[in-house]
């Protein structure tokens, strides 16, 4: 199988939504019984409007939309966009499940952190919800650690969500 990163075309954005609602539907199911949080932090009536601006809110040259994938299907995605002129935030970064294990999410994020740095960020940060164990281990292998949240988090979410940053 040949994988690829790349930033993505207009063509790759139906793939994209459909992988942000797989990333939804995920955190969801990772909560139910345990809190409302994703349904709260992802409500369906703003989540199709998001959707149809991401292309403007991670667009460049403060921030862009990564897509990957194998065999030319696109599979994975992640998107940054700028906190501040020396800080970006690395967000929505997913990998289907026929993807899983290709090393695609660690792809994305060495191809965000090397255009992050292009562009002069000096820092990367992230915010993630506890039950993402996976996504955690990657962050803490890729040298993230943990940090004091970059905005103000509602304090019903507080115990959900954690903060992440690295030094480009």
């Amino acid at each position: 199988m040949s994988t690829f990163i790349r930033q993505a075309r207009p063509d790759d954005m139906p793939a994209v939504h459909e992988l942000c609602r797989a990333y939804r539907d995920l955190l969801i199911e990772r909560h139910r019984g345990i809190s409302d949080v994703a349904e709260n932090y992802y409500k369906e009536d703003v989540f199709q409007d998001l959707l149809d601006r991401l292309p403007e809110l991670h667009s460049r040259p403060d921030g862009a939309i990564f897509v990957g994938g194998l065999d030319g299907e696109v599979l994975a995605c992640a998107m940054t966009h700028r906190i501040d002129d020396a800080t970006c935030e690395i967000k929505r970064v997913f990998v289907a499940d026929a993807a899983r294990g290709q090393g695609l999410g660690r792809l994305l994020f060495e191809e965000a952190m090397a255009l992050a740095r292009a562009d002069g960020y000096r820092r990367m940060v992230l915010d993630t919800m506890v039950v993402l164990t996976e996504a955690i281990a990657l962050y803490k292998a890729l040298g993230f650690s943990l940090i004091p949240g970059f905005y103000e988090l509602d304090p019903q979410y507080s115990e959900n969500i954690v903060f992440y940053g690295i030094d480009l």
